[in-house]
């Protein structure tokens, strides 16, 4: 259960005009704070970011689930549950055996896994796949090898099958 000061934070976020995954990152913020203090483990950082984006949908930030090609099943059926129990389409099962269990396998996972290098190697890994995707790696050599001449004549190309396409 998130903090009423959490709550209020992501709600001013929203009076700003900020974007729901702004929102959505003071959630994020205190599940990182949990583990730190020591009130639970995670496995992962991306395991940490993963509650805490479930706590925002909970709490109604307008935070749809993930695209099919981004996420597996199991985890866009459990994102589309938390994102109608905030939009009040669902009501939330209380089910405090299974809170009691899932606390209880967390409470043995490590807490390293939100330290700060762990963090900045999550967010480091998370940029280069970003610029993987945005540029693969063979039209990078392919630049890299050709020369400037090389470079120039492709220039020259691109900007004429462009002209040609329009």
């Amino acid at each position: 259960m998130p903090r009423k000061q959490t709550i209020e934070r992501a709600k001013e976020d929203a009076r700003e005009g900020k974007s729901p995954s702004t929102q959505a990152g003071e959630f994020v913020r205190e599940e990182i704070e949990r583990i730190r203090h020591g009130e639970h483990g995670a496995r992962s950082p991306q395991q940490a970011i993963a509650i805490g984006l479930s706590e925002a949908r909970r709490a109604g930030v307008d935070l749809p689930p993930p695209a099919k090609s981004k996420a597996k099943k199991r985890t866009r059926r459990s994102a589309s549950y938390a994102y109608e129990v905030g939009q009040g389409l669902r009501k939330a099962k209380k089910r405090p055996r299974v809170a009691r269990a899932v606390k209880k396998v967390l409470k043995r996972e490590p807490r390293s896994t939100v330290s700060r290098s762990a963090l900045s190697k999550q967010a480091k890994s998370a940029a280069s796949r970003r610029s993987a995707a945005s540029r693969s790696t063979a039209a990078k050599k392919a630049a890299h090898t050709k020369g400037a001449k090389g470079r120039s004549a492709a220039a020259k190309k691109a900007v004429r099958t462009r002209t040609r396409r329009r």
